[in-house]
């Protein structure tokens, strides 16, 4: 495994734990939920250690992992969902960041289009907001997953949709919350706040046409 920068993780760690207070401010992460990681090397990354307040994280609250998900270092228990991370991490060499989130907006979403399995974003000017989409005139396609315990089997059922054409930097799991990422820190949160918003925007619509 390739050697980790101690000033890298703590630098990867400080921003990580200035973000989810900011997220924790805007009540996307209640109680302990949520969880954050970035990109250490080709190897490794730096994750949320399960359990802790997202609203109160500090560089002593993240540990190492490997892609496999397994602590480096540490005798801590990363986060539950560890292997959705690294799983992105080991899918793609350009993502570098992954924030997972529960917002009230995003949970209710994620229920009411449980049953479609995906939410279409058509025709918002923000869709171009998400690297890769350079027109309104886009459609974006956000899977919306069933949700279970079972890591691997999540895993699995995201794998092919991470094998599509079309960009791809979120996914929803039913009556959970948003997976988005990004090149950096900075992308993954754009991401997530456009998420957030356009999510919105389809509830306001659904509840317009009922």
């Amino acid at each position: 495994m390739q050697a980790v920068d101690a000033n890298g993780f703590q630098y990867a760690a400080q921003s990580l734990a200035d973000a989810a207070r900011e997220l924790a401010q805007l009540g996307w992460t209640p109680a302990t939920s949520s969880n954050f990681s970035s990109r250490l090397n080709a190897d490794s990354a730096v994750i949320t250690i399960s359990g802790r307040d997202k609203g109160r994280l500090g560089v002593d609250d993240f540990m190492i992992v490997d892609l496999e998900g397994r602590a480096v270092g540490s005798d801590h228990r990363p986060s539950a969902e560890t292997l959705l991370h690294t799983q992105l991490y080991a899918h793609e060499a350009a993502i570098g960041c992954v924030l997972h989130t529960h917002s009230r907006v995003q949970t209710v979403a994620s229920r009411l289009f449980a049953d479609r399995g995906e939410i279409v974003l058509a025709g918002y000017e923000l869709l171009k907001a998400f690297r890769g989409y350079d027109t309104h005139e886009a459609t974006m396609r956000l899977p919306v997953l069933p949700n279970t315990q079972d890591m691997p089997a999540l895993a699995a059922m995201i794998d092919p949709y991470l094998k599509r054409d079309l960009p791809l930097h979120g996914y929803l799991i039913d009556g959970h919350g948003i997976y988005a990422w990004g090149r950096d820190l900075k992308e993954a949160r754009r991401h997530l706040d456009a998420f957030e918003f356009l999510l919105a925007c389809e509830l306001d619509l659904w509840n317009l046409r009922r």
